[in-house]
C-alpha cells in the first residue's frame, strides 16, 4: 500500500506536508525554500524526486526529500492535494497509481503558439485552451532543414547566461499560466551524415551541452534527442547505436547533475523512396539499453519519448511496444498522418477506408499506454496543425486537441 500524503498551503506558497491519518509532520516548507519570498503557489503541478532526494514543482527545486529515494506526483486546483510517494524500486507500481488516481496531463508543443516577443500571451492562450503542460521547441532555434545543408545560425554562440537572459520572459510567462515546460526537443540532428567536422564537434560539444543548460534553466526534467541515422553508412543498427552511445555517455554526466532524463525516440528512415525504420524502432533494445545505461550511472539518465506518427509510418505495434517500454517510457509526441508522410496532423484526423477505420492504431496506444503504466504528459507535437487552419481559429484547434487529450486521458483510466 502506497503511504498518501497531503499537502496543506495557501496560495502564498507556505505550507507543510501531513502524512494523511496521522499528525502534522513537517517535511520542508515552500516559504523556507524560497528564502520567504511571496511568489504564488502553481496549484498544477508534478513533483518528481530524483534519487538524489531533489524535490521540484513546475522546475524550482522547493524540498529537500528527508529520504534519499523517492517520486511524488500530484496535481489540484486548489485546497487539499493527494500525492502518492514511492520508492524508485517500484517505480513501475507507483506509475500505476498516479495512472489510477487520474494525474496524468495534456501538454502541446510551443511552435506557433510562444512567440519570442511576447511569450506570456502564448502561454496564457495555452492554458485557457486546457493545457497544463508544454513541450518546449528548443528545436526551433536550429532547424534540421539548415543543418542538413550544412548551414548553422549563430545562436548557440550566445553564453549559458546570455541564452538564460533570451528564455528569462519565457520562464516567467509559463510561471504565470501555470504551465510547466515538461519536457523540450533538442536541436536536431545531433550529427549530419557527410557533415564537416566542424558542423558535427559544434553540435556535439556546444548545442547539446548548451541545450541541457537552457533545459535546467527552465526546471525541465526531459529532453528528447534524436538517434543518429548511422546504418547504412556502418552497415548495422548496432554499429549505429554504438556511436550514439558515444554521444549519450556524453552528456549523461551532466544530466545526471541536472536531474534531466535524455529521452531517446523512435525514428523513421527515408531510402530510395521508401519509409523504412530508423533509430529505436525495436522496444527490447531501447529498454535493454535504457536499463544498462541507468544502471551505469546510477541514476534515470536515459528514458524513452514514444512519437505515435513515426511509428503509424513503419508500422510497429503500438501497444507491445508500449508494454515492453514500461516504466522507461518518460515522454510522448502524439500526433497523425496516412501512413505515407510525417504530417504531424491532428488524431483520428486519416482513415485507410471510407469505412472510417483510422490510419492510427489510437486503440492500441491507449491499450499500450495503459499497460505501461504511462503516468506522465500526453503531449501533442502537432504543431503544423495551427498553420494550416486559419488564425482566427487557433484558440478553437488548441481547445480541439485539449478535448482530444481528454478523450485519451478517459480511455486509458477506464
Amino acid at each position: 500500500m502506497l503511504p498518501a500524503w497531503l499537502w496543506n498551503g495557501a496560495n502564498d506558497g507556505f505550507g507543510h506536508l501531513k502524512q494523511q491519518g496521522q499528525g502534522a509532520k513537517k517535511f520542508a516548507t515552500a516559504g523556507k525554500s524560497y528564502g520567504n519570498r511571496s511568489e504564488r503557489w502553481l496549484w498544477t503541478f508534478e513533483a518528481t524526486g530524483t534519487r538524489h532526494g531533489k524535490f521540484c514543482d513546475c522546475g524550482r527545486k522547493l524540498w529537500k526529500a528527508k529520504q534519499t529515494t523517492g517520486c511524488l506526483h500530484g496535481s489540484g486546483t486548489g485546497g487539499t492535494i493527494a500525492l502518492d510517494i514511492w520508492s524508485n524500486r517500484d517505480e513501475k507500481q507507483g506509475q500505476e497509481a498516479v495512472t489510477r488516481s487520474g494525474i496524468m496531463r495534456i501538454g502541446v508543443q510551443t511552435k506557433n503558439v510562444v512567440y519570442d516577443d511576447r511569450p506570456e500571451d502564448g502561454f496564457r492562450r495555452l492554458k485557457q485552451a486546457g493545457f497544463s503542460c508544454a513541450d518546449f521547441s528548443l528545436n526551433g532555434y536550429l532547424t534540421n532543414i539548415s543543418l542538413y545543408q550544412g548551414e548553422r545560425n549563430a545562436f548557440f554562440d550566445k553564453s549559458v547566461q546570455e541564452l538564460e537572459q533570451y528564455f528569462a520572459p519565457h520562464k516567467l510567462g509559463a510561471a504565470k499560466a501555470a504551465i510547466e515546460i515538461n519536457q523540450m526537443h533538442m536541436p536536431y540532428p545531433n550529427y549530419v551524415p557527410g557533415g564537416t567536422r566542424e558542423l558535427n564537434a559544434y553540435l556535439r560539444e556546444v548545442v547539446a551541452p548548451k541545450s541541457l543548460q537552457v533545459c535546467a534553466y527552465f526546471g525541465c526534467p526531459h529532453i528528447v534527442v534524436h538517434g543518429f541515422k548511422l546504418a547504412r553508412f556502418l552497415g548495422s543498427e548496432e554499429e549505429e547505436w554504438s556511436v550514439m552511445e558515444q554521444f549519450l555517455d556524453f552528456l549523461a554526466p551532466m544530466a545526471k547533475e541536472m536531474g534531466i532524463t535524455i529521452c531517446i525516440e523512435n525514428l523513421y528512415e527515408s531510402t530510395g523512396g521508401h519509409i523504412v525504420e530508423g533509430p529505436c524502432c525495436d522496444a527490447g533494445k531501447a529498454a535493454e539499453r535504457i536499463d544498462r545505461m541507468n544502471d551505469k550511472y546510477h541514476a534515470e539518465v536515459l528514458g524513452f519519448c514514444f512519437d505515435t506518427g513515426h511509428a503509424n509510418l513503419v508500422g510497429l505495434d503500438f501497444e507491445s511496444f508500449l508494454t515492453i517500454l514500461g516504466p522507461r517510457l518518460k515522454v510522448l509526441h502524439i500526433h497523425d498522418n496516412d501512413g505515407v508522410a510525417d504530417l504531424h496532423q491532428i488524431p483520428f484526423t486519416f482513415a485507410r477506408s471510407r469505412e472510417n477505420k483510422a490510419s492510427t492504431d489510437w486503440a492500441g496506444f491507449v491499450r499500450g499506454l495503459r499497460g505501461s503504466g504511462f503516468g506522465g504528459t500526453l503531449s501533442f507535437e502537432t504543431a503544423p496543425v495551427l498553420t494550416a487552419f486559419p488564425e482566427e481559429m487557433k484558440d478553437e484547434v488548441l481547445a480541439f486537441l485539449a478535448g482530444i487529450g481528454n478523450h485519451f486521458l478517459r480511455e486509458i483510466q477506464h
